[in-house]
């Protein structure tokens, strides 16, 4: 058995792809994927029959370490979770598109 957690770039996300983004409200608020699931990384326990079961699903945070987490947690009950590398940081330095629920131009905190 492979104990290895899948791991993608945000280069290597696919169009379309579900995105479930597990920071923390306040860094949501200022910017984040559009279409993204929002689960803070403390609620994945108590909210995970909230992400589906039949598709990949992609876990991003700030830049790696709680989607890591998420992942891990997500895969031992039997969905298909991805970490994506660099979290939000690298996805901002790949000038991929953002919106926020500030009002303020989107950022990552």
């Amino acid at each position: 058995m492979n104990d290895e957690l899948s791991q993608v770039t945000v280069e290597q996300i696919p169009e379309g792809a579900k995105i479930l983004d597990v920071r923390e409200d306040f860094e949501w608020e200022a910017g984040h994927i559009q279409g993204a699931q929002h689960i803070p990384l403390g609620e994945v326990p108590a909210r995970y029959g909230e992400v589906p079961t039949d598709v990949d699903v992609y876990v991003i945070c700030r830049s790696g370490g709680r989607s890591l987490k998420a992942t891990a947690y997500l895969n031992q009950y039997g969905f298909d979770a991805i970490n994506v590398l660099g979290g939000m940081g690298a996805w901002a330095d790949a000038q991929k598109p953002m919106v926020s629920d500030n009002g303020d131009a989107p950022q990552v905190l």
